[in-house]
């Protein structure tokens, strides 16, 4: 059986060919609403393929976890760096 065909607007970016780009981006809704529905899908889509699932496991909350550590340590670097032991000669 063949492809469903799927209109443009409704494409996610990696199935977008590069040729099809730039009318892609015209389709996109960049208002607050848009943006807020697309993190919301996100959000979604993310929920259902890691975390409920029926055998699922610690991963898809993991992953946020790890993701949380990271960002922290990445934004609290420059606080972190001066505490660092200092050799004097």
């Amino acid at each position: 059986m063949a492809d469903k065909i799927v209109p443009l607007a409704e494409k996610r970016l990696l199935d977008v060919k590069l040729g099809q780009l730039p009318s892609w981006f015209s389709t996109c809704n960049f208002t607050p609403n848009g943006i807020f529905a697309s993190l919301h899908r996100g959000y979604h889509r993310y929920y259902n393929k890691y975390v409920n699932v029926k055998k699922g496991g610690v991963g898809g909350v993991a992953m946020v976890f790890v993701s949380y550590i990271i960002l922290s340590y990445i934004w609290g670097y420059d606080h972190i760096k001066h505490d660092r032991w200092r050799k004097y000669h």
